[in-house]
């Protein structure tokens, strides 16, 4: 059984305005009598304005806090997304900067975990070579950083019919690796970022070292999420009967971007269970039952069908 409630286009200052309703939402989290943890799914517009963009997120976390969620999960570019490549660049931080420094007085503030989607992290080089990692960050309810995965895959697509022309590599350094599944209070999550949504292979490793959650923060293209983003995010959750998280950004921002929106939550089996639209920011919460995945692979037992790496690799050799 799954809660999902959706709240869209809402913020802290809009809550105030109805004490009502606000009160109404306290009464519902002291009946919530369900040991399933909570998660909730941003979905933003960012633009390059870092403190806006701050600001607007921090209202999506603690509205999430309020209502019960003890994991909120935000998307790519949650800080900020640049106009052009010098803003990009210019804009970006290490880790120790001022904005992981803020999300982590707020997590530990609020005592929640976060899912922090892609960081413009400038580079282990930065002073010789000014290029970023884009950086999917996890901080704990005590604030502490606990996992970094940099983009592996990076988004160089020329589509002139769709409108569509970006190079991320011409800024972006792709990660070294993957990195391990993080245990949280939702439950085991593993981490993506965007265009790695299009690599089953990285799924399906994720998966094989205990991930229960995918996560896959987003800005997506709107030519692109029209064609792709649904059927790829029920795509992995189906073929690592895991759940997938796909927080992500939405409509205009700046003249010259824009994105899909749709963040969306899909269980073990391949259902939406919810989607925060295509028109405005908002979120999504949902009640995790970890039991789903066990009886997903329990009843279908895709893992144990699998064969060996060699099997797939034996066309090669004839």
């Amino acid at each position: 059984m799954f809660t999902v409630r959706c709240i869209l286009g809402t913020s802290a200052k809009y809550l105030s305005s109805f004490p009502a309703w606000r009160q109404q939402i306290k009464l519902q989290n002291r009946m919530s009598t369900s040991a399933r943890p909570l998660a909730a799914l941003c979905q933003v517009t960012a633009t390059p304005d870092k403190e806006a963009n701050f600001s607007a997120c921090r209202q999506l976390v603690e509205e999430a806090k309020e209502r019960g969620a003890s994991m909120v999960f935000l998307p790519e570019g949650f800080d900020y997304i640049g106009s052009s490549r010098e803003e990009t660049l210019s804009l970006s931080e290490s880790l120790t900067g001022d904005t992981i420094s803020r999300y982590s007085q707020l997590a530990r503030k609020l005592e929640v975990w976060l899912s922090l989607g892609g960081f413009h992290e400038r580079g282990h080089d930065w002073e010789s070579e000014r290029r970023i990692y884009n950086s999917h960050i996890i901080i704990n309810e005590k604030g502490d950083v606990v996992s970094v995965y940099r983009k592996s895959h990076l988004f160089d697509v020329e589509l002139p019919e769709k409108g569509v022309s970006l190079k991320e590599s011409a800024f972006t350094i792709p990660g070294p690796s993957l990195v391990s599944p993080v245990q949280t209070p939702i439950g085991k999550v593993g981490l993506g970022i965007c265009y790695d949504l299009r690599f089953p292979e990285l799924s399906l490793a994720l998966q094989r070292h205990g991930a229960e959650i995918l996560t896959y923060p987003s800005a997506f293209t709107v030519a692109t999420g029209a064609a792709h983003w649904e059927v790829l995010l029920r795509a992995r959750a189906i073929e690592t009967q895991c759940f997938v998280f796909a927080a992500a950004q939405v409509g205009q921002h700046h003249g010259k971007r824009s994105s899909y929106g749709h963040a969306l939550v899909v269980d073990p089996w391949g259902e939406v269970l919810g989607d925060c639209g295509g028109e405005r920011p908002g979120m999504v919460l949902v009640e995790i039952d970890l039991e789903k995945v066990s009886s997903t692979r329990r009843n279908m037992p895709v893992q144990q069908h699998r064969r060996d790496t060699g099997f797939y690799h034996s066309l090669e050799k004839t």
